[in-house]
């Protein structure tokens, strides 16, 4: 009697009927792909007694094998081109660490850098000290000049000062007219451009930084020393003065 032969197990951890490959419990709600091996056996007749041999497993004589092979679906997780998924954390770049952060006091770079820094404070403070010389340099450079040139006008005004006496004494006796005036009056004008300036009038305090006092004397109307006769005008350059006044001086009782 022929045995009928019975499907595949899919439990079954041997080897599947038509030599497929072993299959695994199903895992899941996934669709499942299921590949059908249909085969058809020889003609060949065998024995009744081998076919009985044989077990229950070998299909029985001049029928097809029909075996399906279960094959569960395969997931396979995909991460998308864009970026990294929702759920997987950012990353963060670490920040850059500053070139000397390494580098302690006690290294060979860190005793580097400190010599460096050290003669770079030294060089900016020696800067700073030429840079205050030259500066100074330079005021007294101007100072000295301003002097010099001071000196060099008052030499040449203090040799003109006896023409300008001269000058006065004429304009009291009223010889300083016509051409000869206007002579005399373009002379002083040119040296007031200097810096020159007259004084001593009749009438002045006496200011002995200024006045030369030649002669003194009493009188009721004033009250204070007065310059009653001026005998010869002083000059004075700028604050510089050329010569001091020749003057009278009346006292009050």
């Amino acid at each position: 009697m022929t045995q009928k032969p019975r499907a595949a197990d899919p439990g079954d951890t041997g080897s599947a009927p038509g030599g497929s490959a072993p299959t695994e419990p199903a895992t899941g709600d996934g669709e499942r792909v299921v590949i059908r091996n249909n085969r058809k056996l020889s003609d060949t007749t065998e024995p009744e007694g081998a076919a009985a041999d044989a077990g229950s497993d070998v299909p029985a004589e001049g029928l097809v094998e029909d075996a399906e092979v279960v094959v569960d679906e395969i997931e396979i997780e995909s991460t998308p081109v864009d970026g990294p998924a929702p759920s997987s954390p950012p990353v963060v770049d670490a920040p850059a660490q500053p070139v000397d952060g390494g580098a302690g006091v006690g290294t060979p770079l860190g005793a580097e850098l400190e010599a460096l820094r050290a003669e770079l404070d030294e060089r900016t403070r020696d800067l700073q000290r030429v840079s205050a010389e030259y500066a100074n340099y330079r005021k007294r450079v101007d100072r000295d000049r301003s002097l010099v040139q001071e000196q060099a006008t008052g030499s040449v005004l203090a040799a003109l000062l006896p023409i300008l006496d001269d000058l006065d004494r004429a304009r009291e006796h009223g010889d300083l007219v016509g051409p000869f005036g206007t002579v005399a009056e373009q002379l002083i004008t040119a040296l007031g451009k200097f810096g020159l300036n007259a004084f001593g009038e009749q009438g002045d305090p006496f200011d002995p930084t200024r006045h030369e006092a030649v002669a003194h004397q009493t009188s009721a109307e004033v009250s204070e020393p007065t310059c009653v006769q001026v005998m010869r005008r002083g000059y004075q350059l700028g604050e510089r003065l050329l010569r001091p006044a020749l003057v009278a001086v009346a006292d009050p009782e």
